[in-house]
């Protein structure tokens, strides 16, 4: 998945205090859109170091942390190691360079992942395959930024642009609206996030 070698080099610092408060305005966020979770599975997709799906852990039944990185990987095995977590497991995949035919899931949640991929219609055609029917896909991540220009990331999205694009996939019930802005939380820029919940 895009800049898994970037990743890998900052594992170990990862956790900053700005990055833990976006990842519990996110859990947050997400939180308001599940439905009956306690005995749902769910993937936390893009994981990092698990910030987000941490969070969520006593929301499903189970979490799989889902990361191209193995150093990041690494990073949740500690925690599901120290903390004794029974519920979580970890897997190091790229769903852009193969599909996993065999998972299926009630949800997937990532947050500012997709500005990592290049082909994100591919990533999001091969998440509708691993969903259960009715399982929810819920994206939360930067809106479309002009003051952002970097070559490694989209410079965020627009949500009608992007639920036009998932309704192609097979997507329904899509919504989504802006939920949180902040200082400097974009490559140095300030920007504001929003949150999308798509049913397959």
């Amino acid at each position: 998945m895009g800049n898994t070698d970037k990743f890998e080099m900052i594992a170990n610092t990862y956790d900053t205090p700005e990055r833990i408060q976006i990842a519990k305005v996110s859990s947050d966020a997400i939180r308001e859109y599940l439905v009956d979770a306690k005995g749902k599975t769910a993937i936390d997709f893009g994981s990092g170091t698990g910030l987000l799906g941490m969070n969520l852990l006593g929301d499903f039944h189970s979490v799989l942390f889902l990361d191209t990185s193995p150093n990041m990987i690494n990073q949740i095995k500690q925690k599901i190691s120290e903390f004794n977590i029974q519920n979580a497991d970890t897997l190091c995949f790229d769903f852009e360079k193969e599909d996993l035919s065999d998972l299926r899931v009630d949800y997937i949640f990532m947050a500012q992942v997709l500005l990592h991929i290049a082909d994100y219609e591919l990533v999001l055609s091969r998440l509708y395959d691993v969903l259960n029917e009715g399982g929810h896909l819920l994206i939360v991540d930067f809106d479309k930024n002009e003051n952002v220009a970097s070559d490694l990331v989209h410079n965020g999205f627009q949500q009608d642009e992007l639920t036009g694009k998932m309704t192609k996939i097979g997507y329904g019930n899509i919504q989504s609206k802006t939920f949180y802005t902040g200082s400097k939380i974009f490559m140095g820029q300030d920007a504001s996030m929003f949150i999308l919940d798509a049913q397959k």
